[in-house]
């Protein structure tokens, strides 16, 4: 008998997403940012907590991008009241708020990553990647025991983990730079202080920052977009 043919991979399922802020350009920015990445899918905004409430029980979002300071409602009050009507979307909370009460709040309601304004699609986006992997995990778990529940609930690969291309030896350069720079470095500093290009600098700092080993800041001009500059987190 001739070999069975493989099974086509299944298509990879679509993640809807509602996108919280009271000030429609933002929003409108993030909608760009967030439908970049498959298989996110904006299906809608809301300007207001009330507008975000109404949303989620008419388009039913897997997930909600949240601001938290809303003309009507602070944030963190919106999603008890989410959980209170049955919704059981995730929220990933996207604010200025960096008050360390607003952070632990945050947490103790559940949510799933919380990004600081202001940001660029390089900081979004391997937050939702690592969201879509997660949620894919949790879906596709069947629970035979503790090493299944470990993987599902795992925030992603460990730390040691390259992404394909990049080697350990340069990974550890780039990350002796960081610790040793008493400030921040861009990708072009960086490249001078290693030998390596800009372009392999900014990989490899992308992929600390990804990682939470680094943090990014952003430092605006005169014109242009703003530079990243990356910082090791002592």
């Amino acid at each position: 008998m001739p070999p069975t043919p493989p099974t086509p991979p299944t298509p990879q399922e679509t993640i809807d997403v509602l996108v919280v802020d009271d000030d429609f350009m933002v929003a409108r920015v993030h909608r760009t940012f967030v439908e970049r990445v498959p298989p996110f899918r904006v299906v809608g905004t809301a300007g207001t907590g009330e507008e975000a409430i109404r949303a989620v029980g008419e388009l039913h979002p897997d997930l909600v991008l949240l601001d938290l300071y809303l003309p009507d409602l602070f944030g963190l009050d919106v999603i008890p009241r989410l959980r209170t009507a049955g919704h059981d979307c995730d929220v990933m909370v996207i604010s200025a708020a960096r008050e360390a009460d607003t952070v632990r709040g945050a947490v103790r309601q559940g949510v799933v990553d919380y990004l600081l304004k202001p940001f660029d699609q390089e900081d979004l986006q391997p937050r939702l990647e690592r969201y879509a992997a997660r949620r894919g995990r949790l879906l596709a778990t069947v629970v035979r025991g503790q090493a299944d529940i470990d993987r599902a609930l795992s925030a992603g690969p460990a730390p040691s983990t390259l992404p394909k291309g990049l080697s350990v030896e340069t990974a550890d350069l780039v990350e002796r730079a960081l610790r040793e720079t008493s400030g921040t470095l861009s990708a072009t500093e960086c490249a001078a202080a290693t030998g390596i290009s800009r372009v392999s600098a900014r990989r490899y700092l992308e992929h600390l920052h990804g990682t939470g080993a680094a943090a990014v800041t952003l430092r605006y001009g005169a014109a242009g977009r703003p530079e990243r500059r990356y910082g090791w987190r002592r």
